[in-house]
C-alpha cells in the first residue's frame, strides 16, 4: 500500500469534498474548505492549506465567517497540513486542542469480513428510534456528554450511513456505524465504543468486521477510521495503516 499516493487522494476526496447530511453547507475560499451545518451538525475546516499565504489572516478570517453559527466549531488539523507550525497559530488565536487521534487506512479486500461474536451477543442493525436510542446510550457511557446528535444524523442519512449495535441480552454493549461517500474510494467507521466489562472480548473487532463487509458489498476500495490509542493497536493488528495524525482544534 503506498501511503503518501493514498493520503493524497484522501485529501482529494474525502478533505476537499466533504459530504455533509441534510442542511449542511460546503464553502471554499483559496486555501480553505469549510462546512457549515445546520441542527447541531459538525461544523468547521476540513482541510487547509496555506503554504505561501498569511495564515493568521486566513485564521482571522475563519473566526469571524463563524462568528453568525453561535457555537463551537473545530478546525481539524492533520500533521501534514502547511504550515508546519499551523497549531501553534491555532493555539495563539484561542483554539483549544482535543485529544489527537491516528488517521488509519485499510483495503477493504484484506480486511475480515466474518463477524465472531461472544456468545449471547448478538448485532442490530439501525432502522430506527429505538435502535438509534441504543446506539445514543452506548457512546454516552462509553465517551461521555450527550449524543444524540448522532442518532439523530444516523437517521437523516440511511442511504449513506448505516450503524450497528451489539447486544448482549438485552443491554447494548458496543456501537459504530459506517460512513459511505459516494463517488470516491472511502467509507469511513465511527464508534466503536464498548462497555468496560465488555471490552478485550473480541465486541470491539467483531463490528470492525461486520462494516467492512458492507464496505466490500457497496464496492469500496478503502476503510478509513480516526483512532483512538486504546482503538489503534487493534485496528493495526487486523491490518490498518497509519498515515497522519489529526487533532481537533476548537474555537468556542
Amino acid at each position: 500500500m503506498d501511503v503518501e499516493e493514498i493520503l493524497a487522494r484522501f485529501d482529494r476526496e474525502i478533505r476537499r469534498h466533504p459530504r455533509e447530511g441534510p442542511g449542511a453547507v460546503v464553502e471554499r475560499e483559496p486555501g480553505v474548505v469549510r462546512v457549515v451545518s445546520a441542527d447541531g451538525g459538525w461544523t468547521g475546516i476540513t482541510w487547509a492549506g496555506l503554504a505561501g499565504r498569511d495564515a493568521e489572516e486566513v485564521i482571522a478570517a475563519q473566526i469571524a465567517r463563524f462568528a453568525a453559527a453561535g457555537r463551537p466549531w473545530e478546525w481539524k488539523w492533520y500533521s501534514h497540513d502547511a504550515p508546519p507550525d499551523l497549531p501553534a497559530r491555532l493555539l495563539a488565536a484561542g483554539f483549544e486542542p482535543g485529544p489527537p487521534e491516528t488517521l488509519l487506512v485499510a483495503e477493504v479486500a484484506a480486511l475480515p469480513q466474518h463477524p465472531e461474536l461472544p456468545e449471547g451477543v448478538r448485532l442490530v442493525p439501525v432502522t430506527g428510534e429505538r435502535e438509534a436510542g441504543l446506539l445514543v446510550r452506548v457512546h454516552d457511557e462509553v465517551f461521555g456528554g450527550d449524543h444524540s446528535v448522532i442518532g439523530r444524523h444516523v437517521l437523516t442519512r440511511p442511504g449513506t450511513v448505516k450503524a450497528v449495535v451489539a447486544m448482549a441480552g438485552e443491554r447494548p454493549i458496543c456501537a459504530g456505524r459506517i460512513e459511505f461517500h459516494p463517488g470516491t474510494a472511502f467509507a469511513g467507521i465511527w464508534g466503536g465504543g464498548t462497555v468496560a466489562d465488555w471490552r478485550g472480548k473480541g465486541v470491539f473487532r467483531a463490528l470492525v468486521a461486520h462494516r467492512a463487509a458492507q464496505a466490500a458489498a457497496a464496492g469500496y476500495r478503502y476503510l478509513q477510521v480516526d483512532a483512538s490509542d486504546d482503538s489503534r493497536p487493534i485496528l493495526e493488528r487486523l491490518g490498518f495503516a497509519r498515515l497522519a495524525t489529526t487533532t481537533p482544534f476548537v474555537h468556542a
